[in-house]
């Protein structure tokens, strides 16, 4: 029986051990946030294109690309800001006891919140339809 567990185990933990080949996707990015430069790396070595191999719009679409990727960091920024703000109104909801004042003071940051959310989401949709539109 032991000796089962440790084949096993071992035959799992060596699995972990050995390095594991992953091809990178170069404009991937990280909890949400895009990369700054996505949609203007070459495929094969991840690189970033000069202004005129990225489009017939050369040196503009380079840097609405760059421009239009900054805002929607911004946006992402601001819906996890408004997720934030939502659970800090949860917060102070359930500090404050039953008092109307505090209740009242919980709900209006948790509806601020919530609108704040839904612009962001709104205004990243629209942002990713419209670097969708330059990149092809």
């Amino acid at each position: 029986m032991a000796i089962s567990i440790v084949a096993t185990a071992g035959g799992a933990m060596m699995t972990l051990a050995t390095p594991q080949i992953v091809s990178a996707d170069c404009n991937s990015g990280f909890l949400g946030f895009p990369a700054w430069y996505r949609g203007l790396t070459k495929d094969p070595d991840c690189s970033i294109k000069s202004p005129s191999e990225v489009r017939p719009g050369g040196l503009t679409s380079f840097i609405w690309t760059i421009g239009l990727n900054l805002v929607e960091i911004i946006l992402v920024a601001v819906a996890y800001l408004s997720g934030f703000y939502f659970l800090y109104g949860g917060f102070l909801f359930i500090v404050s006891q039953g008092k109307p004042d505090g209740a009242a003071k919980a709900r209006m940051t948790m509806l601020q919140a919530l609108v704040g959310l839904i612009i962001g989401l709104v205004s990243m949709t629209i942002v990713n339809f419209i670097v969708d539109g330059i990149m092809k």
